[in-house]
């Protein structure tokens, strides 16, 4: 007997004209609803439903950026999809966030919020982690990292990090796409240490 396995793709649900108030319900509503992500921003709320590719690619990255921060002895605190917020004006979840070179705060952005993106709206992204003050956003589409940077005026394009200024993006897309996971973290580890 042969199985079909059918991918289940991230599902999102964008509503308009939504109060803070009622997006606070809507929170309260899906507090337990494991692999729910919710995003408001200027009466927009977002409820993304992550599928099993979606999270499989998180947490390579968050593997990946654990060995690299090791090997090269810094400082982080990785903080996952922990709730970020300003009250009345924008809440996301990213599907990793860090502190970078200091303690963890709750008092302060994440340095770095990284989102997988299998729909579309990274623009709306950029506004509500702007509206947070999140320094620097990545985001990991068709594999390839689009990364920017929190300038006065928004965010800028930028093609290295500046939180992570040595870590070089092209491989860490690379070893991502590897289908064996020991050998992507294997390889991606002998590439740093070079």
């Amino acid at each position: 007997m042969t199985q079909t396995l059918h991918k289940i793709k991230d599902q999102r649900l964008v509503h308009s004209g939504v109060s803070w108030q009622q997006f606070k319900l809507i929170q309260t509503g899906f507090a337990d609803s494991p692999g729910i992500r919710l995003f408001y921003y200027q009466g927009e709320v977002e409820i993304l439903s992550v599928s099993q590719d979606h999270e499989f690619f998180s947490r390579t990255i968050s593997a990946l950026l654990f060995i690299y921060c090791l090997e090269k002895r810094i400082e982080f605190a990785p903080t996952g999809s922990f709730t970020q917020e300003r009250e009345g004006v924008a809440s996301a979840q990213a599907d990793e966030s860090y502190f970078i070179g200091r303690a963890r705060t709750t008092e302060s952005p994440p340095d770095l919020s990284i989102e997988i993106v299998f729909t579309s709206g990274n623009e709306n992204k950029l506004n509500r982690y702007r509206a947070l003050g999140v320094p620097e956003v990545w985001f990991w589409e068709d594999g390839l990292f689009s990364l920017y940077h929190l300038r006065d005026n928004g965010y800028e394009r930028i093609y290295r990090s500046l939180v992570l200024p040595d870590l070089d993006i092209d491989l860490l897309a690379r070893c991502l796409l590897m289908t064996d996971s020991v050998e992507a973290g294997l390889e991606f580890r002998r590439a740093i240490s070079l």
